[in-house]
């Protein structure tokens, strides 16, 4: 079973820069693909962004391509998310989750609720 730790959100002005950082333990870890996901008060679940096992895969929503970027260092055991150009509507709870590296797709990055294991969310806030 993987355990997973996100960390580095905060309050940010709009137009601000975070760093987001997922740490795994338990597994080996490249044998897992890892998301980023973020949810709003009222709204449901959404992907951010998506890493494949090896790094060498990565998918991002429109709504955050150009402005996020998801790297993994297996050594570490860690994914980051840098988020740059930070806007209000990023203001969300982001959590990251783990599934075995066949389920990674360069096509979407949604929850597999069942085959994901989650870690705890860190808020991220981006207000003036």
């Amino acid at each position: 079973e993987v355990q997973l730790q996100a960390s580095g959100g905060g309050l940010v002005q709009p137009g601000g820069s975070l760093r987001l950082s997922c740490a795994a333990s338990g597994v080996t870890f490249d044998d897992y693909a890892i998301g980023w996901f973020r949810q709003a008060p009222g709204k449901e679940r959404e992907g951010v962004s998506c890493i494949s096992g090896t790094g060498g895969s990565t998918y991002y929503a429109d709504s955050v391509k150009g402005r996020f970027t998801i790297s993994r260092d297996n050594a570490k055991n860690t994914v980051f998310l840098q988020m740059d150009s930070l806007k209000p509507e990023d203001t969300a709870v982001y959590y990251c989750a783990a599934r075995p590296a066949e389920y990674y797709s360069d096509y979407q990055c949604v929850p597999y609720y069942g085959l994901d294991q989650w870690g705890k969310g860190t808020q991220v806030t981006v207000s003036s």
